[in-house]
């Protein structure tokens, strides 16, 4: 299946979330901190009022609460507004 974004939408898909162990203490999935950080994998158009900066390859920052989750072919991938991306990270 292939999504592709409509108006001003991005999706994004998240970087891995850090496993820490705490002495021997293995953290589960659901108290690992949520990454901020991940790679864009498609872009919508824009809109007349908003010119798309980021593009497919990206990789970018973005808030917390950014977002909706959705799943594609088993791979969990989050459907934002490019408005919801703080920065784009360059190496």
């Amino acid at each position: 299946m292939t999504i592709k974004p409509l108006s001003d939408r991005v999706l994004v898909e998240p970087a891995k979330a850090e496993e820490v162990t705490a002495g021997g203490i293995i953290i589960p999935d659901s108290a690992k901190e949520k990454p901020l950080k991940g790679i864009v994998k498609a872009v919508g158009h824009g809109t007349k009022d908003e010119e798309m900066v980021v593009k497919a390859g990206d990789t970018v920052l973005y808030g917390k609460y950014a977002g909706t989750e959705i799943e594609v072919n088993g791979a969990k991938l989050l459907m934002m507004r490019q408005s919801d991306i703080l920065a784009i990270v360059e190496d």
